[in-house]
């Protein structure tokens, strides 16, 4: 408990008691508290110990090679790395979506080609059958798998 001294120039020379709580070592007590709980809690979450079976099948393959359709300074094609004649993309496109018909198609071009060009590859891209077309543009990250 504190004591509060008689301000001067008062008759009374008794002390008081003051009634208040000092809350700061509660504070300090409840956040280290909170950090050993903080620390424990994960270490204490510990799963049961099982031998799991071994299987045959096999492992599930999440990555899907995108397919990535180019266009250079020139106005030349490209499929992943393959040149491919302006009136063959379509039929090379529909290839690529029998055997991969969830692949997500990318679309990079030169800064220097028109946006219609651009535009009438996707255009073709979508003909094929594709749903998830995107475009690439420097800065970007490059998805995975990409050249």
């Amino acid at each position: 408990m504190a004591v509060s001294l008689p301000n001067p120039g008062e008759s009374d020379t008794g002390y008081r008691l003051i009634a208040e709580i000092n809350v700061t070592p509660l504070v300090d007590v409840m956040l280290v508290l909170l950090v050993i709980f903080m620390v424990t809690a994960p270490l204490m979450m510990v799963g049961v110990p099982v031998q799991l079976p071994k299987t045959s099948a096999a492992k599930v393959s999440t990555t899907i090679k995108p397919v990535v359709v180019s266009i250079n300074r020139e106005g030349r094609l490209f499929v992943r790395e393959d040149e491919v004649a302006a009136t063959a993309l379509l039929g090379k496109l529909a290839e690529l979506k029998k055997e991969a018909p969830d692949a997500p198609v990318y679309v990079r071009a030169d800064r220097s080609i028109p946006y219609g060009r651009v535009m009438e590859a996707i255009g073709v891209v979508t003909q094929a059958g594709f749903a998830r077309v995107s475009l690439i543009a420097e800065g970007a990250t490059p998805p995975v798998g990409t050249p």
